[in-house]
């Protein structure tokens, strides 16, 4: 007799302000493979050297030339709080001056209520991307927190239909 397949899932009450943040990144040119070793070696020291807040973080492979990261984060603070130290910040100070031939992107989902994307040099539309009207990243949708304020504005419930 076959075993019934094991069958679970989570508890997440203890995590309220979990964000799930999915990250992608592209070689669109072959100049584009040193930026993704970098990459690669980037992750493996978060992993030898884990930020306050990261919980867990998985690699995946979406193409041949396209590699994937799922983190998820304790809540805003602390994933705002990584991005703005050493190494990511480098990293992503460098990889803004020079792309050299490869794309990035990362959607971000906020237990607390909220999602906030961003995509650079990605023409293929993915993601959100897909199926959302793409607007440019400025004003007040440049920074990460300022996009997730503006979706959460964007969802609110008018006061007038509160009391319904």
């Amino acid at each position: 007799m076959q075993q019934a397949p094991l069958r679970e899932t989570v508890n997440l009450s203890g995590y309220p302000d979990l964000v799930v943040i999915d990250l992608g990144f592209q070689v669109r040119k072959l100049s584009g493979i040193p930026a993704l070793l970098r990459i690669g070696k980037g992750l493996g020291e978060i992993a030898r050297n884990r930020p306050p807040g990261l919980l867990a973080s998985r690699r995946m492979l979406i193409a041949w030339n396209h590699v994937g990261i799922r983190q998820y984060w304790s809540d805003q603070d602390s994933l705002l709080a990584f991005t703005r130290q050493q190494p990511h910040a480098g990293w992503w100070r460098n990889f803004l001056s020079d792309t050299q031939g490869s794309g990035f992107w990362h959607e971000a989902c906020f237990a607390a209520g909220g999602m906030e994307s961003v995509y650079i040099n990605m023409p293929e539309r993915a993601g959100f991307a897909a199926f959302a009207p793409v607007v440019a990243p400025v004003g007040p949708l440049m920074t990460a927190r300022d996009r997730l304020a503006a979706d959460r504005d964007a969802r609110a419930i008018p006061k007038a239909h509160a009391a319904e």
